[in-house]
């Protein structure tokens, strides 16, 4: 299973897509964001992936956590979002 990388120009339907595409296939998706706005893109495609899955009759919760990325030699703290069937 792959992250889920979310940037602040990602599309929100797009992330939810891919949110709910994981979560059907793998029954866990995580999802990783740097930033005020890539964290904004990934809360409200979260909204939007948890409304899809509903849709399917899978509850779902989201589990924030801290991940430490090495990007260009230099550490940096992403959010990382974990969401699994309830």
């Amino acid at each position: 299973m792959e992250m889920i990388k979310v940037s602040a120009n990602s599309r929100t339907s797009a992330v939810a897509g891919a949110i709910a595409g994981v979560v059907r296939e793998h029954k866990r998706a995580e999802v990783q964001a740097i930033g005020a706005g890539a964290v904004n893109q990934a809360v409200k495609a979260l909204v939007l992936a948890i409304g899809y899955l509903k849709n399917d009759g899978i509850d779902v919760v989201c589990v924030p956590e801290f991940a430490d990325v090495t990007i260009d030699d230099k550490v940096r703290t992403a959010i990382k979002l974990v969401v699994e069937p309830r």
